[in-house]
């Protein structure tokens, strides 16, 4: 059995910092990791890349050959790596072992994973090919500014999880670069009146029962949307994140133990 992480979130979110970052702490860990590349605009990398979609399709040729602007060019790559599952994505796992750890780097138009049928389709090839995925959602911790955004963060969160059907974990990322932290900290460990009351405020009357419903099911009643912090400075929050992960995909509970061997102590 495989395991993969699929790391998605908006344009900008920290995502290839996030995979450059995740595969320096497992490399000092001596723990083997293979980063993939999955958008076709990407250019510069700072972690060796196991997997490049751009071997398959680039986005400058697609721009140039039919005319597509950027956004639409990008969803010509990505359609064209979901109708080569079977072939291209198929040779190159079959590079890998049982046992190995993927992580997916995805490129940022929130389309992807929030209704077009593209990365649902790949993880479920994933699946066929007995990998355990997780999906990993990346969202600005400066953008936690507000409840408004907040509310919109939680939301574009579980449009994710229904599309995609996996087992998920959000990350508030680029902590490092939050000035005041107990800004972001309000929304943590969010309370659902104090979350309610501040939502009324920004919004007019009409909305209130709108409002009502989307802090009881979304954050109070089934806490189906939560984040957890990241702060790349700190080697115990990425450890803590990839612990979050690895629990989600069962990754190592069937490892075998190590025994040690050991010289038992005298009596003397």
């Amino acid at each position: 059995m495989g395991y993969a992480q699929l790391v998605i979130g908006p344009a900008g979110s920290g995502k290839s910092t996030y995979c450059s970052s995740l595969y320096r702490h497992c490399e000092t860990m001596q723990r083997s990791i293979h980063i993939v590349n999955l958008d076709p605009a990407a250019e510069n990398f700072d972690y060796p890349v196991a997997m490049d979609v751009r071997e398959l399709i680039n986005l400058d040729d697609v721009m140039e050959e039919l005319g597509l602007g950027p956004n639409g060019g990008l969803m010509y790559c990505m359609e064209h790596l979901e109708d080569n599952l079977d072939d291209w994505l198929t040779e190159e796992l079959d590079n890998y072992l049982d046992d190995d750890y993927l992580v997916f780097d995805c490129p940022g138009q929130i389309e992807l994973f929030s209704h077009v049928p593209v990365l649902r389709n790949f993880v479920e090839h994933l699946k066929r090919k007995n990998f355990n995925v997780c999906g990993v959602y990346l969202l600005d911790s400066q953008f936690m500014t507000d409840v408004t955004k907040f509310i919109s963060g939680c939301m574009a969160s579980l449009s994710a999880m229904i599309q995609l059907e996996l087992p998920h974990v959000n990350i508030l990322s680029k902590m490092d670069l939050v000035t005041n932290k107990r800004d972001v900290e309000d929304f943590l460990n969010p309370e659902p009146q104090f979350l309610l009351s501040e939502l009324n405020q920004c919004m007019a009357p009409q909305f209130a029962k709108l409002n009502k419903s989307l802090i009881e099911q979304g954050v109070d009643g089934f806490s189906m949307v939560s984040f957890v912090p990241l702060d790349l400075r700190k080697e115990s929050s990425i450890q803590y994140v990839l612990a979050q992960i690895d629990n989600c995909i069962q990754y190592g509970e069937d490892a075998d133990v190590k025994i040690k061997d050991f010289d038992p102590e005298d009596d003397d």
